[in-house]
């Protein structure tokens, strides 16, 4: 049996941050974009002394197999702890396949990506009889719970559900998920003028996380840093209801500029660089995406003439030679698995 996963990764987070444990609430407005994260599994019958599962990371041009119930991570903690989440069939072999086409740390949600494409091919292995929300709720779990890291909510329902949502947290780690849907011109519009600027280094938003929350200790008043995040986050909705992407544009700045106040290491040196290089083209908006930090990536958003969008890369990419341009589209759908027969 081979069962085929996609799942997207996802950009301007409009009310990041105001999704984890340490928030009580939280208000985000995200966009679900291609490229995705590609998951193969090929399941058969185990024979012999074959290993039970082995992993092919294409991106890391790595593969090797591993014991399910193992006591240690061996070389991708993330990937492998998604099999401890299921009761697989001990008699069945699971080869597994797994690529991107978006760069690791470039906050943009693909860690969370790979774990829902991962569930939801073992799901469909066992029974496939959960629903796209359930996985994100299990891929959260991994990462938390098993892994023991830092994460918020968003990314693991951006990718289940792909689109334009809006993510009201009334609880931690319980959610709402309202889906945005809006006129085929608009979204095309929206589309193109859409950029996505990768800081040719990766971050590691867990360990951002733990310096907001030492902040957030020592200063219980610090909290109240958040509630602009969640503003941009219902000005965001509520540019894109009303079709406003100058007003969409200016959620972004507003967001970004909150999550400087926040800690001014959210908007790292690199991302600063792209943002002065996008201002002397007069965009519209800018988003420093997912945690921020010293690397990931920044969400431009052009204005209605994008005449000028590739002499604006040309000109980003001419500020570092790590700086790069990551084209994406809007995805439409979250979370896509099938069987195929063999």
């Amino acid at each position: 049996m081979l069962i085929k996963c996609t799942a997207p990764i996802r950009i301007c987070d409009l009310g990041g941050w105001t999704d984890t444990w340490f928030a009580d609430t939280g208000k985000v407005l995200n966009i679900a974009v291609f490229p995705c994260v590609e998951v193969t599994v090929r399941a058969s019958r185990l024979s012999g002394d074959e290993p039970q599962i082995t992993i092919h990371a294409e991106n890391y041009q790595d593969s090797y197999s591993i014991k399910r119930h193992a006591r240690n991570w061996s070389r991708h903690p993330l990937i492998e702890a998604a099999f401890r989440v299921f009761d697989l069939p001990t008699d069945v072999r699971l080869e597994v396949v797994i690529f991107s086409e978006a760069p690791a740390g470039a906050s943009t949600g693909t860690s969370a990506a790979v774990s829902v494409a991962i569930l939801g091919a073992l799901d469909l292995v066992r029974s496939g009889r959960l629903t796209s929300h359930e996985i994100a709720r299990k891929a959260h779990y991994v990462e938390t719970e098993i892994l023991k890291y830092q994460s918020g909510i968003q990314d693991q329902l951006s990718s289940a559900y792909g689109g334009v949502n809006f993510i009201e947290m009334r609880r931690y780690p319980d959610a709402s998920v309202s889906p945005i849907y809006l006129p085929d011109p608009f979204m095309w519009e929206l589309e193109s003028r859409l950029l996505l600027i990768y800081l040719g280094r990766p971050h590691s938003s867990s360990e951002v996380h733990q310096s907001v929350i030492g902040r957030l200790e020592k200063s219980p008043r610090y909290r109240r840093c958040l509630e602009p995040l969640r503003q941009a986050a219902e000005a965001g909705k509520e540019a894109l209801l009303a079709q406003d992407l100058e007003s969409f544009g200016l959620a972004m700045v507003q967001n970004t500029e909150a999550q400087r106040k926040l800690h001014p290491d959210l908007v790292g040196e690199r991302a600063q660089q792209v943002i002065n290089v996008a201002k002397k083209y007069g965009v519209s908006g800018y988003k420093v995406n997912g945690a921020g930090g010293v690397g990931g990536s920044v969400t431009l958003l052009l204005e209605e003439d994008t005449s000028q969008k590739h002499a604006l890369i040309k000109a980003i990419e001419a500020v570092n030679p790590d700086f790069k341009n990551i084209p994406v589209r809007l995805a439409p759908h979250g979370l896509r698995r099938w069987k195929v027969t063999e």
